[in-house]
């Protein structure tokens, strides 16, 4: 029996053909040239349902739902920009605000 060991890739990769390829554990156990017994402790420890391969696909999920709520704020700030140009294609600010009100009399000479 063998001390061998084996580099982390190395089990994720012979851990990702027996779980997403759908490889029989004997099979590559056999291409690799590993104990079946090492497979299932690397299956236990780098599988789909392992500790941190969970927090894994928490933070995913997290970075999706994040990456939706900004694209829909994103969004929202573009009608909002779009809404503030008034119909002389240039923005509300307060000096076209003021202009307007001179121009139409909203009040008189003496509070400007």
């Amino acid at each position: 029996m063998s001390n061998k060991r084996y580099p982390e890739e190395f089990k994720i990769e012979a851990v990702r053909q027996i779980t997403d390829r759908g490889y029989s554990v004997a099979d590559v156990s056999r291409r690799l040239g590993v104990t079946t017994h090492s497979l299932y402790a690397w299956i236990r420890k780098y599988g789909p349902e392992a500790p941190h391969f969970q927090q894994k696909a928490d933070a995913d999920a997290e970075i999706k739902r994040l990456q939706k709520e900004l694209k829909r704020v994103t969004e929202e700030r573009d009608i909002l920009k779009k809404a503030a140009v008034d119909s002389t294609c240039q923005r509300n600010t307060f000096f076209n605000y003021l202009f307007w009100c001179i121009k139409f009399k909203c009040f008189p000479r003496a509070v400007i």
